[in-house]
């Protein structure tokens, strides 16, 4: 029988671990990659346990633990074990799932098993090329801020290097500070999990890439990877009122960077901020990796 006590958490010492079980099992959802755990494990306390091959997922929020389906070969066996898990020790909606694959497989085994879906978190898909040209009629608008910006600023773009890597961390200082993060329990943790990300950018295997003006940083983006075609943007940083439409540059800068060595970026969900759904739309969307959660009375039910 499954138990919490085998989960332990995530941390850098494991990060081959993790890149090796994701070559065989690759994900496609940004909450499941490795460096997205370590980042934020302040916030969501990532565990994990090892079980006959898989890797299962957990994670604790405000004291409230949910589970992940398996990641690894099909095993019934094991699912029921981390279905009974979440009846046990989660909370109100204790199984979440992040990709089409364990979908698929979950009502397949559970055909009577309800699940919701949960639009806030459905992360974006967007084809690379897209992104890096702004090619078509659908671009338009963006394509003119970005001439503009251009027309108003001489910038370059530079990579995230070990040589600059400590203006990265100065800048985010600056951007926190502008931001007010200590005042935003969000952004408290989202400023820790991206110092967090610079301080072990090395480590945990991230890149990145910078806007400079006048050798001034105003944008920077720190990218990782979600599988062997597609990259993930885990932040994206600017000073959109020092420089109107900076956001658009560093977004299509790091897809022109990203281009030629994957097919789609991944650049999370929007959490259901009414803005950031409208920004993510604008650039749209390949297509989009749902997430889907049951309730503890939907599992009760399907493991009568």
């Amino acid at each position: 029988m499954l138990k919490f006590s085998d989960f332990k958490p995530v941390s850098l010492d494991d990060r081959d671990l993790f890149w090796r079980h994701y070559r065989q099992y690759p994900q496609v959802h940004s909450d499941n990659t490795f460096a997205n755990m370590v980042c934020w494990n302040h916030y969501a306390d990532y565990r994990f346990a090892e079980q006959d091959g898989s890797i299962v997922l957990a994670s604790t929020i405000n004291g409230i633990k949910s589970f992940r389906p398996p990641i690894g070969p099909k095993n019934p066996d094991l699912i029921g074990d981390v279905i009974d898990l979440a009846i046990r020790e989660g909370g109100e909606s204790p199984l979440l799932i992040l990709d089409p694959a364990n979908e698929e497989w979950v009502r397949e085994l559970y055909p009577d098993l309800t699940l919701h879906a949960d639009r806030d978190f459905f992360d974006y898909i967007y084809r690379t090329e897209d992104l890096a040209a702004l090619s078509g009629k659908g671009y338009a608008t963006i394509r003119r801020q970005i001439h503009r910006f251009r027309r108003e600023y001489d910038y370059t773009v530079e990579e995230i290097t070990q040589e600059n890597i400590d203006e990265v961390w100065e800048f985010l200082v600056v951007w926190c500070e502008w931001r007010d993060c200590d005042s935003v329990p969000i952004l408290v943790s989202e400023k820790e999990a991206i110092l967090f990300a610079v301080n072990h950018f090395f480590d945990i295997g991230l890149e990145g890439w910078i806007v400079r003006i006048g050798g001034t940083i105003g944008a920077i983006s720190v990218v990782g990877r979600v599988n062997a075609d597609m990259a993930v943007v885990h932040f994206e940083k600017a000073l959109p009122e020092t420089y109107r439409d900076i956001y658009k540059v560093i977004t299509t800068e790091t897809a022109a960077g990203l281009r030629n060595r994957c097919r789609y970026i991944n650049r999370e969900c929007d959490m259901g901020v009414p803005g950031l759904r409208e920004s993510k739309t604008r650039y749209h969307p390949a297509y989009m990796v749902e997430v889907h959660y049951a309730t503890r009375g939907d599992l009760e039910a399907c493991r009568r």
